[in-house]
């Protein structure tokens, strides 16, 4: 028989954030550190709106772009928040979460051989949704000792006459890392010299820590007309089910964007619309609340590395941290699966996110503390035991 399958789709590898999960799935008595989902409740008014909207019987399709409602919060959002200005009819479109608008960014954007810069560690997305644009993916390898942030030498050395996007992923999953303004001005002055563009997705842009407020690079001058802004409402406002996102750029773009959403897609889901624009009108207390919460949790998970020697750079953003474990003497995988089964905690490892992840894991602290003090404990019996074994040899 004819092979039914593509060879585009044959040659992605699965993600490699599923393997643990699915052996941990299998067990009993696992703390899970891995998936990176808000534990907190979708706030009660949020779910009440998304109910009310059953209840009237608001169950048909929106609009290919969405309702004009949300799309018109959603701008006055980016405005408040970022001091970015969008026309909510003409630069707005609602997607089926972040990642469908990285999807249809990419197919909208690029044409064969093109290649799009990636910074790694990242998103595991970011890399196959190039490949099944047609586009050619170039990673650009981040340094712990510069706190995993993308410097302008480092994009310099990877640019060429078909570099056409850069994928710009702060705050970062998995490392937490932020990019600070002085950070995003050195490399829009690259982007524009070099006539290319810029998908940035700020889906964590609302779990920044410390003083310093998160940037937009589209708020930048000679930025916006070169940037699609890509958010959602998964991580800031604990809605990862409902599965709604959102994209923002030039109309040129966004235009082409919503041609394909409308043949893949139609509209994202009527209730979750409905939901979203409840938070976003009266979301902002909910969000500190929650923020509030994962920083407490950020810093305690940094004094309890400190407190048992695992080295850690401190992230300023998201709900991950990236410990190094290279000093143990084992891979990522190694590490992981060795604390799995003997501990029964689940991480991921560094690899799932890039090669250049090895010797690092990715820990979420999307947990109670609770859960994150058990945690801890067993992770410092299991580094124990391994530098014990060290020593031993």
């Amino acid at each position: 028989m004819r092979n039914p399958l593509s060879e585009k789709v044959l040659s992605i590898a699965p993600s490699g954030i599923r393997k643990f999960f699915d052996i941990a799935a299998e067990m009993d008595d696992v703390i899970s550190l891995g998936v990176g989902e808000p534990d907190f409740d979708t706030p009660w008014h949020v779910r009440d709106e998304g109910i009310y909207s059953l209840e009237k019987g608001r169950t048909f399709y929106t609009s290919n772009s969405g309702l004009k409602e949300l799309r018109i919060e959603i701008t006055r959002y980016l405005k408040r928040r970022c001091n970015i200005e969008y026309d909510p009819i003409k630069e707005t479109l609602v997607t089926v979460g972040g990642s469908e608008g990285i999807d249809i960014a990419l197919r909208a954007m690029l044409n064969p051989g093109d290649e799009v810069l990636i910074p790694e560690p990242c998103y595991v997305s970011y890399l196959p949704c190039v490949v099944l644009a047609d586009g050619v993916p170039v990673t650009i390898q981040l340094k712990e000792e510069n706190e995993f942030r993308l410097t302008k030498e480092e994009l310099l050395e990877k640019i060429t006459d078909k570099t056409k996007i850069l994928i710009l992923p702060f705050p970062n999953n998995p490392t937490g890392a932020v990019m600070r303004r002085k950070d995003l001005e050195d490399i829009a002055e690259v982007v524009i010299e070099h006539d290319l563009y810029v998908i940035s997705d700020e889906i964590y842009s609302e779990l920044t820590y410390g003083e310093a407020e998160h940037v937009s690079i589209a708020s930048l001058p000679g930025m916006w007309e070169r940037t699609l802004t890509i958010n959602g409402f998964s991580k800031a406002y604990a809605m990862t089910g409902w599965r709604l996102g959102y994209i923002c750029g030039p109309q040129k773009i966004v235009e082409q964007m919503t041609k394909i959403h409308q043949f893949a897609i139609m509209c994202a889901p009527t209730t979750s619309q409905y939901a979203a624009v409840e938070a976003m009108r009266n979301g902002d207390e909910d969000v500190q609340m929650m923020r509030e919460s994962y920083d407490q949790r950020r810093r305690f998970l940094m004094h309890a590395f400190k407190e048992m020697g695992l080295k850690c750079f401190e992230p300023f953003g998201a709900f991950y941290v990236f410990p190094s474990i290279a000093e143990f003497g084992l891979t990522s995988d190694e590490f992981a699966m060795r604390l799995l089964e003997e501990e029964h905690v689940a991480v991921v490892p560094g690899t799932a996110f890039g090669a250049c992840g090895e010797g690092f894991l990715r820990i979420s602290y999307a947990y109670s503390i609770e859960a994150l003090k058990v945690a801890l404990e067993r992770i410092d019996r299991f580094i124990k035991r391994l530098k014990a074994e060290q020593t031993a040899k």
